[in-house]
This record gives C-alpha cells, sequence and structure tokens, in this order.
C-alpha cells in the first residue's frame, strides 16, 4: 500500500520504503505527537526521532537494534518516552545542544547547525531552527535517487510555522529560519514530516508564506 502520513493514536503505523531507508510514521500520547522510525535497509541500523509517548508501542516499532534516538525539542511532549525507550534499548541520545539543558534525560550527542547524523549507511542533515523553542532543530534526508525528507519537529506543519507563543520576534526569527534553511535551499518536491498530524510538501506551502507573515504566527 501506498504511504499517506496519516496516522491516528491507536491505529496502524504508515511506512514509505525508499531505496536505502525504510520510514514508519506512528502517532501517540494525549497530543497525537509523531514518531518516525528511520531504518537503513543496508545495514538495519535504525535511528527514533522524538520518543514522545507510549514506550510499549514504540519499542514494539523498533523490534530490534536501536542506535540512537533523537529529540527535536524541549518540549515534554516530545520525550516523555525517552527514558523508558532509552533504558530497554541502550540507545544514545541526541538533541539540539541549546535545548539538551532542558530534557531530563542526558544527551549523549548535542547537535549544531550543519552536523551530520547517520543512521547505517544513511546520512541526516543537521539545521538549527530558531522560534519555536531556542534549540530546536530539523533533520533532512537528501534521498540520491529522489527528493529531500525533512523531519520539522514543532517548526513546521501544513498551513504554517509552529506556535510561537505570541512572540512577534520569535516568530520572525522561526519563519526567518524555516525560509532561509529550508524553502530557499530545497526544491518543492521535498516532503515534510511534522511533529504533529498529516505531512505536506514544500511545493504547497511556499505559496502560503507571505500569508504566514502578514497574520504574524
Amino acid at each position: 500500500m501506498s504511504y499517506s502520513g496519516r496516522v491516528t493514536v491507536g491505529g496502524r503505523p504508515d511506512v514509505r520504503e525508499l531505496p536505502h531507508l525504510v520510514i514508519t510514521k506512528v502517532a501517540v500520547g494525549g497530543m497525537a505527537n509523531n514518531a518516525y522510525l528511520l531504518r537503513c535497509r543496508a545495514t538495519d541500523r535504525q535511528l527514533l526521532i522524538d520518543a514522545a509517548a507510549e514506550p510499549e508501542t514504540l519499542l514494539t516499532l523498533v523490534a530490534g537494534s536501536l542506535d540512537t534516538v533523537v529529540t527535536t525539542h524541549r518540549h515534554r511532549d516530545h520525550w516523555q518516552a525517552l527514558e523508558e525507550v532509552v533504558g530497554a534499548t541502550g540507545a544514545r541520545t541526541a538533541a539540539g545542544r541549546i535545548d539538551a539543558e532542558a530534557i531530563p534525560v542526558p544527551t549523549d550527542l548535542p547537535l549544531d547547525d550543519g552536523d551530520t547524523l547517520r543512521v547505517g549507511e544513511v546520512e541526516l542533515t543537521v539545521r538549527h531552527l530558531v522560534g519555536h523553542t531556542p534549540g530546536s532543530i530539523v533533520l533532512i534526508y537528501d534521498d540520491p535517487e529522489g527528493h529531500p525528507h525533512v523531519f520539522t519537529g514543532d517548526c513546521l506543519f501544513p498551513g504554517g510555522v509552529g506556535n510561537t507563543h505570541g512572540d512577534p520576534e520569535s516568530f520572525r526569527r522561526l519563519l526567518h529560519d524555516v525560509e532561509t534553511k529550508l524553502f530557499d535551499v530545497l526544491p518543492d518536491e521535498s516532503w515534510i514530516y511534522p511533529g504533529h498530524g498529516n505531512d505536506t510538501v514544500l511545493g504547497e506551502e511556499r505559496p502560503k508564506i507571505p500569508e504566514w507573515r502578514e497574520r504574524g504566527w
């Protein structure tokens, strides 16, 4: 079956089969957070993005060796299952350097803008986006046989950037970073995997940027 990116809490995960990477998306917890399991086809090494909630669900999803758990940002709904998942798997933890101190589980690998993170033979590029939190990160997989795949946490969704809690400067900074580090450098076909809700593509969102800037959120 084709991948849709539409998942619900308690429902089945959705799986995307790429030539070198398998992406499994699942929704967990009271805030319907998305968690993403990335598996390198060549090595079977695995990386989890956001151990948000329901550790039993996430551990069933992993069903094997887990190398790394990446937390996209400091907000509690994105790391509630982190301690349990790391305790059960021995995986190392990774997060944006600036947000790491606010995550209760110690961060083994603090990440900076432009860093490379590996899952087996697959490389992910880290981009630091300021605004939703000071140290939010997104991960970009530039598929050599297709288009980029971007895991945006709470920085970019269908219809707008993440919540900046009514702070105009934080909104300005987040919109700037989303534009310069995503829209200005990635093609319209780039697939967006957000921290909540359905997926989108950059080309669908690009014409809406002036509207976002005008409304201020």
